[in-house]
C-alpha cells in the first residue's frame, strides 16, 4: 500500500496542490477542501507545527550596526551634495535581532521547502500588498499557542457531500 494518497495528480502538480493548501491553511487558519486532500495536507501542516513548537525559543539576541537612510518630514530619504553628485545621508543604528541557533536555521530551512510566499494586502491601501514572513508567523503566533500540547494541531468537520460531484467536503482548521 503506498504511503500517501495520489489524488488523480502527477506527483508535481500533487506536490503544488499540497504545498498551497498548507500555506494557505497556516495563513487562514482553515480552509475547505475534499477529506481526501485535508487528510494529506493535515500531515504536512501538523510536521510543520510540530517543527515549530520544538524550535520556537531556539535563538539568541544579537546587537548588529546598521547603517540607515536619514529622512526627512515627509518620508524622503535626505541627499546632500558631494563632488558635484547627489549622495544619501545614511546614519548608523544599532539593532537587536534574533539570531537563529542551528537547528532553528534547519527548522525554517525545512519550511520554507513546503511553504509558498504569502502576499496579503496592507490595511487601507487598494493596490499595496506585503509578503508576509510565514515562517515567521509559525515561529511566533501559531507555535506558542500549542506548547503544551502533544499533536493534533488541526481537526477536520465535514460539512457534507459537493454539488457537482459528491465528494465530501470538509473543514480543516487549525484548533
Amino acid at each position: 500500500m503506498a504511503g500517501y494518497r495520489k489524488l488523480s495528480r502527477t506527483s508535481s502538480q500533487r506536490k503544488a496542490l499540497l504545498r498551497s493548501q498548507v500555506t494557505a491553511l497556516l495563513f487562514n487558519g482553515k480552509i475547505v477542501t475534499t477529506e481526501a486532500k485535508a487528510k494529506e495536507v493535515r500531515k504536512i501542516a501538523e510536521h510543520l507545527i510540530a517543527l515549530g513548537v520544538k524550535e520556537k525559543d531556539n535563538f539568541e539576541m544579537v546587537k548588529v550596526t546598521a547603517k540607515v537612510a536619514r529622512k526627512d518630514k515627509d518620508g524622503k530619504r535626505v541627499k546632500e551634495v558631494v563632488d558635484g553628485k547627489k549622495v544619501t545621508v545614511y546614519d548608523e543604528v544599532e539593532k537587536e535581532i534574533k539570531k537563529d541557533l542551528p537547528s532553528r536555521l534547519h527548522a525554517r530551512r525545512q519550511m520554507l521547502k513546503v511553504l509558498y510566499p504569502v502576499k496579503a494586502a496592507v490595511e487601507g491601501k487598494k493596490k499595496k500588498t506585503q509578503e508576509v514572513d510565514m515562517v515567521a508567523k509559525i515561529f511566533d503566533e501559531i507555535a506558542p499557542k500549542y506548547v503544551n500540547r502533544n499533536g493534533g494541531y488541526t481537526r477536520i468537520v465535514k460539512i457534507g457531500q459537493r454539488k457537482g460531484d459528491a465528494a465530501m467536503e470538509v473543514l480543516l482548521e487549525l484548533v
